[in-house]
């Protein structure tokens, strides 16, 4: 007998059980922080002094010359190199063409870069500054470049070489992709 208030099916429909609850997977026990000898702790300092100095660099290059800190070492280069064209740009500030393309894009939509195509190649383009993408470089604070760029060319092959070998352990123990050697500080701090 059924309880009473239940519905009862007409007879001929199959009774469907209902489904079973799925099983939970089993939560991963968080694995707690190692805690970081004092020479650890001090490089893991290092790393953010770094990092934000490069952060500090680009906001001030923004609020000063109202263009990003890429923005304007694009017009450096372009300002260094009248003409240059578009993958000499991305080789020069070691980025991906598309990504030099894609900074470009504002610049010569503010008038602050000139685009010019030459009667033998109509596909090759040759960058310019204009004459408000110069007056932006005159008031930028430097370097250009950014402040990293600038102060590894400052220092010695010994010390370059020793940074490379032991950044590169590093790198291998985060197992980062080498891909990420090509994305931009800029692009990675927004």
């Amino acid at each position: 007998m059924a309880p009473a208030g239940a519905r009862r099916l007409p007879a001929g429909l199959p009774i469907i059980a209902p489904m079973p609850t799925p099983r939970r997977a089993a939560r991963a026990v968080p694995t707690p922080a190692p805690e970081l000898s004092p020479s650890a702790l001090r490089v893991l300092r290092q790393f953010r002094i770094v990092v934000n100095s490069v952060k500090s660099h680009f906001r001030s290059v923004e609020t000063r010359a109202g263009v990003s800190g890429a923005q304007l070492w694009a017009l450096s280069v372009i300002g260094d190199s009248p003409g240059i064209g578009v993958s000499r740009l991305a080789r020069t500030m070691d980025i991906h063409q598309s990504t030099a393309s894609n900074l470009l894009r504002p610049l010569l939509a503010q008038g602050l870069v000139l685009s010019d195509r030459t009667e033998a190649d109509k596909r090759a383009v040759h960058l310019s500054l204009s004459p408000a993408g110069a007056r932006i470089l005159k008031k930028a604070p430097g370097p250009f470049a950014g402040v990293l760029p600038k102060a590894l060319t400052e220092l010695d092959e010994r010390t370059l070489a020793r940074l490379d070998r032991d950044l590169g352990q590093l790198i291998e123990r985060l197992g980062a992709d080498d891909k990420g050697g090509k994305v931009p500080l800029w692009q990675s701090t927004r």
